[in-house]
């Protein structure tokens, strides 16, 4: 799957805020270094440089045209190109954070104790995932998906629901978060701009691996379909913005 990191950045304050507000969460930390894994375009892993001057920052992504744009920015951040399932540290570090990525995961109940298990002795785990797969956008998704004669294509790349309840990651990190385990859910209201904008915004995220597989003619009849859907799940507001609610958990687990 290609990324479009012009795409994904469109509503960039809305994706960015999320992950600012899990950094702010992070607070003491063991000597080590700071990964950020699926560190997109680079943006939080910059933060982390900045707010710890002194240790190395490592941006993993397994995308190279984020990358990319990542490194188009100078920072003293290393770029790594690797697949999170596969990417393991070179030393414990302190802090393993990750904003919006590890829904595109599988295997959380195996994936994240691996990677407490690599934090150094009291180190971090901080991620942030999106938890609204039951929402109007995402249904709509997967019914225009499997209403066209792209079905058989589409349908085994449909994602029902990637993420647990907050309970389920409770359970397997509890035993392994001895310094601390903080799990909460928050709905953001975006607020968006623009024609068909809750189209825009999964056409950076969600969408995107459904679009690949098309021909470019399969891909503008989806997207028509889809829009008209969306348009009726969303309707624009007296002031001709389109609300889109979309909740996320967060997990802060100390080792």
């Amino acid at each position: 799957m290609a990324w479009d990191p012009a795409q994904y950045l469109k509503f960039s304050d809305e994706r960015l805020r999320p992950g600012s507000d899990l950094l702010a969460r992070v607070v003491e930390l063991p000597a080590g270094a700071v990964a950020d894994l699926g560190c997109g375009t680079g943006v939080h892993a910059r933060a982390m440089a900045e707010r710890w001057p002194e240790r190395a920052v490592l941006g993993v992504d397994s995308s190279s045209e984020m990358l990319r744009q990542a490194q188009a920015t100078p920072s003293r951040v290393r770029w790594i190109e690797a697949d999170l399932q596969r990417w393991r540290p070179e030393a414990p570090p302190a802090l393993i954070f990750s904003n919006a990525v590890l829904q595109w995961v599988d295997h959380h109940n195996a994936l994240l104790p691996r990677l407490m298990a690599a934090l150094a002795p009291g180190g971090t785990m901080a991620l942030q995932m999106p938890r609204n797969f039951d929402a109007p956008s995402h249904v709509l998704m997967r019914e225009t998906a499997v209403e066209g004669p792209w079905a058989p294509r589409l349908e085994p790349l449909l994602r029902h629901d990637p993420v647990g309840a907050p309970a389920l990651y409770y359970d397997f990190l509890v035993p392994l978060a001895q310094g601390g385990l903080d799990i909460w859910e928050t709905e953001y209201l975006h607020v968006l701009s623009g024609e068909d904008a809750v189209l825009n915004w999964v056409r950076g995220s969600a969408l995107r691996p459904l679009l690949d597989p098309l021909t470019p003619p399969e891909r503008a009849e989806l997207e028509r379909l889809y829009a008209a859907k969306l348009r009726v799940a969303y309707p624009k507001r007296a002031d001709g913005k389109t609300l889109l609610p979309f909740r996320r958990i967060f997990i802060v687990a100390r080792r």
